[in-house]
């Protein structure tokens, strides 16, 4: 964000400068060539005048007049100028030593000065490879044209001058979106990271930790005031949830002293009623079995809810085979084989009993699929990405994928004639995901289904 927000000013600031400074060095270029050009022609008008006289022949020695006065002008001032006479051949010429006599008719300046018109512009010149900017003008006196005088003057002074010009603009330019990128850097964070604190908050929040409260008190009045309403929306959002669980624990923990008593009073009244009647019975029982097993998981789901995270390395191999042994007679009785196979050593990152109940949920749901003569496998394995691999394995008859993607909604159960609650695997995911870790459902191999988790590994 901070350096979007940078790179923002920045860009801003370039099309400012663009916008002032790209006008103004054309308009100062422009400039630079028409003062050279009125300097050029001012000159040439003015040596027009001084060798007016010398051209009609009025004064003794005046071709070595013209030319002398060519001579010094172009050693002070870098300035080749050229004079011919009125059928445009060369009089005089500053720039070396030429033949005299040469024919300057065709020159178009020329031809236009000797035409009584002031002839000026700009040309390439293939002789010295450079750009020239030239003034013709007549030398002339009563309406009658006695010659021309041509000033001749290389570009690249005045295109050096304006490079120096650029140059400068562009160092002033470059310092200018230094100090913007500074200035940008310092405001960017000063509004940026109150935003950025805010957006982990949330993220956190979004995970399930409703005591995290963001910063009010950086940043721009905006931000804090911002940080403030999702302050109040998160703690009333607590003590909502709060009380939600509270009341699902408090009426699970009401509710098993009942349905005790209840299924204690069915069974009494059994032993008095008729042989036809006690099938109704059974399926009574049935029933205050089905809403005890209920009862349990939204009391368990509630305290998973409410568990304080204090995730620390647990023994995986230990607790595994802790479980396993646990649950292998339930499995035998039902005839299906329960194995373990761990990684010595492997330790992973959970809460307290979290694992234990991990373990516990995902196998009881895999001998609720097994048929006799059937395997459930429990593995772990160190996995990729510093993470600890639980899968639980059974050759049950397996789970279409839509069952698969909602297997882990509370209440959604694919096996009710089996009389499951539906909330065995939505805690399996609460307590792995407050853990840092994630669970999912494949389908296996050769059926039956796979209950991957991953954890984090401890150090």
């Amino acid at each position: 964000m901070t350096r979007r927000l940078v790179a923002t000013y920045v860009v801003l600031a370039a099309i400012v400068l663009a916008v002032l400074e790209v006008p103004l060095a054309i308009v100062q270029r422009s400039s630079q060539h028409h003062d050279l050009q009125q300097r050029v022609e001012r000159d040439a008008v003015a040596l027009a005048a001084l060798v007016e006289d010398d051209l009609q022949g009025e004064r003794p020695g005046s071709v070595g007049r013209v030319r002398d006065t060519v001579a010094a002008y172009g050693r002070s001032t870098g300035v080749r100028v050229v004079v011919v006479n009125a059928r445009g051949l060369l009089e005089a010429d500053s720039s070396v030593a030429r033949p005299l006599g040469r024919d300057f008719s065709t020159r178009p300046e020329v031809s236009a000065a000797l035409a009584g018109r002031v002839a000026t512009g700009q040309r390439r010149s293939d002789t010295l490879g450079a750009d020239l900017l030239y003034v013709a003008v007549p030398v002339a006196s009563g309406g009658r044209v006695f010659g021309a005088v041509r000033a001749t003057v290389p570009t690249s002074r005045v295109d050096a001058q304006a490079r120096r010009y650029r140059l400068a603009l562009g160092a002033i330019a470059a310092g200018v979106l230094a100090a913007t990128a500074l200035v940008g850097w310092w405001l960017a964070r000063w509004v940026g990271s109150p935003l950025l604190d805010l957006r982990g908050s949330a993220r956190r929040v979004a995970a399930g930790d409703l005591g995290e409260r963001a910063d009010a008190s950086e940043g721009p009045p905006e931000v804090r005031e911002l940080a403030a309403a999702f302050n109040d929306m998160v703690a009333r959002l607590q003590r909502t949830v709060g009380t939600q669980e509270q009341f699902v624990a408090d009426a699970s923990h009401q509710l098993r002293s009942p349905l005790t008593a209840l299924r204690l009073r069915i069974e009494n009244l059994q032993y008095d009623l008729p042989e036809d009647a006690r099938n109704e019975a059974d399926g009574a029982l049935a029933e205050v079995d089905r809403l005890a097993r209920l009862v349990n998981g939204l009391l368990a789901l509630a305290r998973a809810d409410r568990r304080a995270r204090r995730a620390a390395a647990r023994d995986v191999a230990a607790i595994t085979a802790e479980r396993t042994a646990v649950w292998r007679p339930v499995a035998e009785e039902q005839g299906v084989a329960l194995d373990a196979d761990v990684t010595p050593g492997l330790r992973a990152l959970a809460s307290d009993d979290a694992l234990e109940q991990i373990i516990d949920n995902l196998v009881a749901n895999a001998l609720e699929a097994s048929r006799p003569g059937t395997r459930v496998t429990i593995r772990a394995a160190g996995g990729p990405g510093d993470a600890v691999t639980l899968t639980v394995a059974d050759e049950g008859r397996g789970m279409s994928d839509e069952a698969r993607a909602h297997a882990f909604d509370r209440f959604w159960t694919d096996r009710r004639d089996r009389g499951g609650s539906g909330l065995g695997l939505a805690i399996v995911k609460r307590m792995v995901e407050a853990d840092g870790g994630t669970v999912r459902l494949d389908a296996g191999p050769g059926g039956g289904i796979v209950a991957l988790v991953r954890l984090p590994a401890a150090p």
